[in-house]
């Protein structure tokens, strides 16, 4: 195919080469998995005040289309429903992660399916299996840059959805192999973004999904329209790995994307906690150590390189968290709102958003908080690559310590939640906007997903909200 090295080459094969019949049935159950969460966060998250800001936008510049934005039912082009229902599911730190490569692929790959197969009136057999290819291209590209995509500063997902986009676009428009490599090479020119949010904030983060994920299905369509990228865009020597992660890959790295390897769509997280997902193992320890609270004298949280830059000592609002962003990106006071239990779901952040919850110097979260040494551990990057643990250690007052290692928090796919627990978390955020029975209609329709459905009939189900205007 044309002139693109190997790697590249094997990238662009399998997204061409996939078909439905090649999806294993595990990857099909973590395709309904990832749809839950997903549009049920689509569907909770959409009343926020920055995705209201984003609906707005949208409305004043939108270009016409047969593709709906969730919840309002806004009918606008695939690129614009797939902007704002990106950024709706990855708006409020609860959305599905990805725990090799620090990313949040569903957000992009759902959103991105569904809004192409509104616009060319695809099946959902069509949209599942785009959502499989962008989500493989997406986290597999995203393997090869970690840790050091993370650790230099970048926000994975906001880099890697622009691939992931284009992958799902250009195996649902049908292109050949070489305009596949070349959709996926003109995203490279789309990745972008960077996590000092987590340091001094900004909305912006919540909208990394959207972007990302809009400029991969505009880069599906230039390829479409003959424009052409670099051909070497992973390997070359000014291409993706060097350039973003300082290091190349060599042409051994093609086997990665083979339709033969795992399918990383098997290993689905999702979140049972409204927070950075590095958080979690952390939360969990403490859950483990909140009785005597009160004789508390030290906490040591040992970490790793990676979690360090985001939640730890290089976040330089971890430990005086002044907007939400800085909370959900904080592991002291994440920390401490478990062990003093106050949780750390949807319904406490919303209550710092609302300004119910107070976490000001004065308050017990921060007295605890202030009392958390964060200390880097680079053996524990050695020891668990492509995981996020914590190893927690508690120094009381009378002399005693505690100590507590996590190391597969609920909701990975080491330790994965109930199907209870799972639809527990759907109808919380999709109850009050769709009701109990539009709820239940959207949950049966993904657990139950008919291939042979046409895809406006599955979306419709998303948007039957009469009172969001």
């Amino acid at each position: 195919m044309g002139n693109f090295p190997p790697v590249e080459a094997a990238a662009a094969r399998f997204v061409t080469e996939l078909t439905f019949a090649e999806i294993p049935v595990e990857a099909l159950a973590g395709v309904r998995k990832l749809m839950q969460d997903q549009l049920s966060l689509q569907v909770g998250c959409a009343a926020l005040p920055w995705n209201r800001a984003v609906l707005e936008m949208t409305r004043a510049e939108h270009a016409p289309g047969r593709s709906h934005i969730s919840v309002s039912g806004d009918a606008v082009s695939a690129a614009d429903a797939a902007f704002v229902n990106a950024t709706y599911g990855h708006s409020f730190e609860y959305d599905d992660a990805h725990r090799s490569s620090s990313s949040h692929p569903g957000s992009t790959v759902v959103s991105a399916a569904l809004a192409v197969g509104e616009e060319i009136g695809a099946t959902m057999r069509e949209v599942i299996t785009g959502i499989v290819a962008g989500y493989e291209i997406y986290t597999r590209i995203g393997n090869l840059a970690a840790p050091e995509l993370l650790e230099s500063g970048f926000h994975p997902h906001g880099v890697l959805a622009s691939f992931g986009a284009a992958a799902v676009a250009a195996k649902m428009y049908g292109f050949d192999t070489d305009t596949t490599a070349n959709a996926l090479s003109i995203a490279l020119s789309h990745a972008s973004g960077t996590t000092e949010y987590t340091s001094t904030g900004g909305s912006v983060k919540r909208v990394h999904a959207g972007i990302g994920t809009r400029n991969g299905i505009r880069a599906a369509k230039m390829a479409a329209a003959g424009i052409t990228g670099p051909s070497a865009f992973l390997t070359g020597a000014k291409g993706f790995f060097r350039t973003f992660i300082r290091r190349g890959v060599d042409n051994v790295a093609a086997a990665t994307f083979g339709l033969d390897r795992s399918f990383e769509i098997t290993k689905v997280w999702v979140k049972p906690y409204c927070c950075c997902g590095i958080n979690h193992a952390y939360i969990e320890g403490a859950r483990q150590l909140s009785d005597h609270a009160a004789d508390i004298n030290r906490v040591t949280l040992n970490i790793q390189s990676g979690g360090d830059v985001v939640i730890g000592n290089k976040n330089e609002n971890a430990f005086a968290p002044t907007l939400i962003d800085h909370l959900q990106y904080s592991l002291p006071f994440q920390f401490s709102l478990s062990l003093l239990g106050y949780g750390n779901g949807f319904s406490t952040h919303h209550a710092y958003l609302d300004g119910t919850l107070d976490i000001g110097p004065e308050s017990d979260v921060a007295t605890l908080a202030n009392k958390v040494n964060i200390v880097v551990n680079p053996e524990l990057d050695e020891q668990y690559p492509g995981r996020w643990i914590a190893d927690i250690t508690i120094d009381y007052t009378d002399g005693t310590s505690r100590s507590v290692f996590i190391d597969n928090p609920s909701g990975t796919a080491e330790n994965p939640m109930s199907q209870e627990e799972l639809d527990t978390k759907f109808h919380d955020l999709t109850g009050t906007a769709l009701g109990a029975d539009g709820s239940a209609a959207l949950l049966n329709a993904i657990q139950n997903v008919d291939p042979e459905q046409p895809v406006g009939q599955f979306v419709a189900l998303l948007h039957n909200v009469a009172s969001f205007v």
